[in-house]
């Protein structure tokens, strides 16, 4: 039969169509993987991204379907893995963080716990995603810099992203003095959020006394607005609140203290009195 003929050593035919048919497999695989990933991942990974990642599983293919095919056609691949091993080893050590950004860049690509021109907190860093590389993710800080962080260190450590839900609240605490309204000054503050049009009502805002300190009734603040507006109003609602305060007469207190001399019945009081009106004035 035409399949038992010997083309070369103990090398047959059926040897060499075995291992066309061998290698014509690997490739028509790898085409339909390379399909099936293009449909599944082509919303949630960037093009060039998609793209390399189809580049390493054909290649990936390519190799396997090689060393399948190595024995059928007389070649003893043992002695070509132990150099390539060697090789690979040798390769292994010397480039281990780059292998290890490009195994955490591919898992980044495809996770996506951050997208460029997202606002992110990475490593203590915060600021906007430049681009996502497969071995690194630039950022662009608040005040200009360019900074490039390893995948690895990416992959690794705790990411803040601050815009990946669509509403964010912002807290502060508004002090007012004692002599003042706590429940005036609630309600004051009540009526700015709700005539400012970028708060939120759903989840609603939240104004209560949180705290007596010791020159001040603290007030809590806390407003929810859309996240691409947070900055914006958390800055100029807290100029509205202090104003509306303000045009009621009430004032954010500075810190105070009185100091005691003594008495009417001379007992030498001389320790501090604790939370006070007026700093550096003497009391009877």
């Amino acid at each position: 039969m035409i399949f038992e003929r010997v083309v070369y050593g103990e090398v047959t035919v059926l040897d060499i169509s075995m291992a066309l048919l061998i290698f014509l497999g690997a490739l028509l695989i790898s085409k339909l993987l390379a399909l099936n990933i293009r449909r599944s991942l082509r919303d949630r990974i960037a093009r060039e991204h998609l793209e390399l990642i189809v580049k390493l599983l054909t290649y990936a293919a390519i190799v396997i379907a090689i060393i399948l095919v190595l024995p059928l056609i007389g070649v003893e691949p043992s002695g070509l893995m132990v150099a390539g091993g060697i090789v690979a080893l040798a390769v292994a050590f010397a480039s281990q963080s780059i292998i290890g950004n490009l195994v955490s860049g591919i898992f980044l690509i495809m996770e996506r716990p951050v997208k460029i021109g997202d606002i992110v907190e990475i490593d203590g860093i915060t600021g906007f995603v430049e681009d996502i590389r497969i071995i690194s993710t630039t950022l662009r800080t608040f005040d200009g810099l360019y900074v490039r962080i390893p995948n690895e260190t990416v992959f690794t450590s705790r990411i803040t992203n601050f815009v990946s839900h669509q509403v964010r609240r912002f807290d502060r605490v508004v002090g007012i003095r004692y002599s003042d309204d706590a429940q005036q000054a609630i309600n004051i503050i009540g009526e700015t959020i709700n005539k400012y049009p970028l708060a939120l009502v759903n989840p609603p805002a939240q104004v209560f006394v949180d705290r007596l300190g010791e020159n001040s009734v603290n007030i809590m603040v806390m407003v929810w607005a859309p996240t691409g507006e947070w900055f914006t109003v958390r800055m100029e609602l807290l100029l509205q609140i202090k104003t509306a305060l303000e045009d009621a007469g009430m004032e954010i207190p500075l810190p105070q203290r009185v100091l005691w001399f003594g008495d009417n019945h001379g007992t030498g009081r001389g320790k501090d009195a604790g939370d006070t009106r007026d700093t550096g004035n003497a009391g009877n």
